[in-house]
């Protein structure tokens, strides 16, 4: 077990009228659809560690989405140029962290999981819904990326309780909604026993929790971004975690539960 814990967290989704209610879109700011926070040394040496070791656990790209993730890359490189704290120097990059990244570009998503915090899913029209085509997911939420690979937005959601037929269209829907220059976020939190980002779990391995027993809340900055050239639309998550001390500590009181 790996414990990296952020000490602020700075979304609330239970508490903020814009995010409480589902879908809870909002538009991401000019220069915020990626974040740099306090543990991103520590994060990031995870995620490094989490994709030498393991592979197709975190890393997936289908030949149909090396376009999508090319262009991701330039992306992601576009808006760090103008981000504190990173210097894109040709083919590397400076990070927060002093470490110096050589752009792969044969490897677009590995080489985006050495330089930011948050995971990518890519997922692509076929028919009348989205797959997921291609991702690296070194901090799955009890979720497993070997199973939800290639598959559509409904398939994904399984087990997912409330992931209605009503629902399943309405997200669809919000997807084929999203606009190129118009990203969007929203967030969920879930509690947990245990502070590990890498929680891969598989659709028939229900997650257990016991409010009893030590917690820690982990919050999920969720953006939707469509790419321009490919037209791929791009999930990305940024994951948070603090423990239910430094939670009172913050006067910080979030439900028990998930959202």
């Amino acid at each position: 077990m790996v414990e990296i814990c952020q000490n602020e967290l700075p979304i609330l989704p239970w508490a903020n009228p814009r995010t409480a209610r589902l879908p809870g879109l909002n538009p991401v700011e000019p220069g915020q659809w990626l974040q740099t926070d306090d543990v991103y040394p520590a994060q990031m040496a995870h995620r490094l560690f989490l994709m030498k070791e393991h592979g197709q656990l975190v890393h997936r790209l289908s030949d149909g989405a090396r376009a999508a993730a090319d262009e991701l890359l330039e992306e992601v490189l576009a808006e760090l140029s103008d981000k504190d704290g990173f210097e894109v120097q040709g083919d590397c990059v400076r990070c927060p962290d002093d470490r110096l990244v050589q752009l792969d570009r044969s490897q677009p998503l590995l080489t985006l999981g050495a330089l930011v915090q948050e995971d990518f899913v890519i997922l692509q029209k076929q028919d009348d819904e989205h797959v997921m085509t291609g991702a690296i997911l070194c901090f799955p939420a009890s979720w497993s990326l070997d199973q939800k690979y290639m598959k559509s937005l409904v398939k994904i959601h399984i087990p997912v309780d409330d992931y209605t037929p009503d629902i399943a269209a309405r997200v669809q829907r919000l997807f084929d909604g999203i606009q190129v220059g118009r990203p969007m976020w929203r967030a969920n939190y879930l509690s947990y026993n245990d502070p590990e980002l890498f929680q891969p779990r598989r659709e028939e391995e229900r997650r257990s929790f016991s409010p009893e027993k030590e917690k820690w809340l982990r919050v999920e900055r969720q953006t939707m971004k469509r790419l321009p050239r490919t037209g791929a639309v791009v999930f990305s998550i940024h994951s948070y975690v603090l423990s239910w001390q430094r939670l009172e500590e913050l006067n910080i009181n979030p439900p028990v539960g998930e959202y």
